[in-house]
């Protein structure tokens, strides 16, 4: 996904240079440690100190959202921006939605157990789906208790009887279906789809086609795997007939869950159609992989079906790719509610990112984005030069397999806190 542009000369963006004598030695400015320091100390300057100094009224809002990025982005916090958060959250009723959606945001990502008041009073005011929904998940985020399961469910109820078809409302439901389970369990691990797993990685799903399968945890602070599949079914292994396995983060900054924009990368199918490179200076010189999920393309395109004459989505078209198992999995279609929700250039590609953002986080030295798929990659402090790259290997992988015109599949397997491991897939792949 694209990044958002702050309202900031960033050294980050336009230093992005590509030596052209060969892919292993590509070379990013911002990566030497001096601009390090120089980057993390203009995001504090200019993107947050100086856009939360200007007085919030309409004018300013969009300043202060930028702010608000800034901090999510490097995680940042201190006792003057507190004030300024608490400033936001005094005249949030009468804020923009995209100011709420930003707001909220930062508040889900940086301040989890800070302002379940004010969020509570906004979700009684609100008649918004998207910052019901959000609101939603920061009061679950702190309290996944029946009482405030119940109060949620019951302002649901009561606010959009009439919308249970809106993408965002279907997905806030399956959420609270979600809760329901771990309060009935009373937090006991919920297993995902294990009993199933075979038939998705069977030979005849989506013949004929290049798969990257993405195994992940629902706890997605901790990196899952991709495998790739080659046209004719057969998964990639190395020339020691190892299985060839990436670790790939399907985080985002917020951690907001994948049907909400800027949230986490949504389960379900994912067309894959091509190879790029980004301009953006976060994401940096690496080929990335694109990908797109439904109603963001045609259903021809989606499909690869030019047979299809119909040009408004409808769900029977991605369930008919499914296998019969997968059919009622509802899970497996957060992809095409993310897309009808408006989600869009989700991509897998590597990161330019400083890790040492996250270095307290289990997913280090991965890094989040905005909701895309992202794989380690790790720069020289000395001479900006590529020294490791899990995407230019997934990249190779899928070149390898025939390609990448085909899917890219997002599984969650269960909740265990760890790392995906290709140990615990072995069993459930074709032979």
């Amino acid at each position: 996904m694209k990044l958002k542009l702050l309202i900031v000369s960033l050294a980050l963006y336009g230093n992005v240079h590509v030596n052209a004598q060969q892919d292993t030695s590509l070379f990013v400015k911002d990566a030497l440690k001096e601009n390090r320091v120089k980057e993390y100390k203009n995001i504090v300057k200019n993107g947050i100190t100086k856009n939360l100094s200007l007085p919030l009224n309409d004018s300013t809002e969009e300043y202060w959202q930028n702010a608000f990025w800034s901090m999510e982005l490097i995680s940042y916090k201190s006792s003057w921006v507190k004030i300024k958060i608490n400033t936001a959250f005094d005249s949030i009723q009468n804020r923009s939605l995209d100011f709420q959606r930003a707001l909220l945001e930062l508040a889900y990502s940086n301040y989890k157990k800070d302002y379940v008041f004010p969020v509570n009073q906004l979700i009684k005011n609100t008649d918004d789906a998207k910052i019901f929904a959000m609101c939603s998940e920061y009061l679950l985020q702190n309290d996944t208790t029946e009482k405030t399961f119940s109060f949620i469910t019951s302002l649901l109820a009561e606010k959009f009887i009439k919308d249970k078809d809106d993408p965002i409302i279907k997905m806030l439901n399956e959420r609270l279906q979600y809760f329901s389970k771990l309060i009935s369990k009373k937090n006991t691990e919920i297993t995902g789809p294990k009993n199933i797993l075979k038939d998705i990685l069977n030979k005849s799903v989506l013949p004929n086609s290049v798969i990257v399968y993405s195994f992940q945890r629902r706890n997605r602070n901790y990196p899952g795997l991709a495998i790739i599949r080659n046209k004719e079914g057969n998964i990639i292994t190395n020339e020691n007939g190892a299985i060839i396995s990436i670790p790939q983060l399907a985080r985002s900054v917020s951690n907001l869950p994948g049907y909400l924009t800027n949230g986490n990368t949504p389960e379900g199918i994912f067309r894959m159609d091509g190879f790029d490179t980004s301009l953006s200076g976060y994401i940096g010189p690496t080929t990335n992989i694109q990908l797109t999920m439904p109603h963001e393309n045609s259903i021809t395109h989606f499909l690869k079906d030019s047979t299809i004459t119909d040009s408004t989505w409808n769900e029977k078209y991605y369930k008919a790719i499914l296998p019969d198992s997968w059919k009622n999995y509802s899970p497996i279609y957060q992809t095409y509610y993310a897309g009808k929700a408006g989600r869009a250039e989700i991509i897998a590609h590597g990161t330019t990112v400083n890790p040492e953002y996250y270095k307290s986080e289990p997913y280090y030295p991965l890094t989040p984005t905005q909701g895309c798929l992202c794989t380690k990659e790790i720069w020289s402090e000395e001479n900006g030069k590529r020294l490791q790259s899990n995407q230019q290997k997934l990249v190779d992988t899928v070149q390898q397999a025939g390609g990448p015109d085909g899917y890219l599949i997002v599984i969650e397997l269960d909740d265990k806190n760890k790392p995906v491991t290709i140990e615990e897939l072995i069993s459930y792949l074709p032979k």
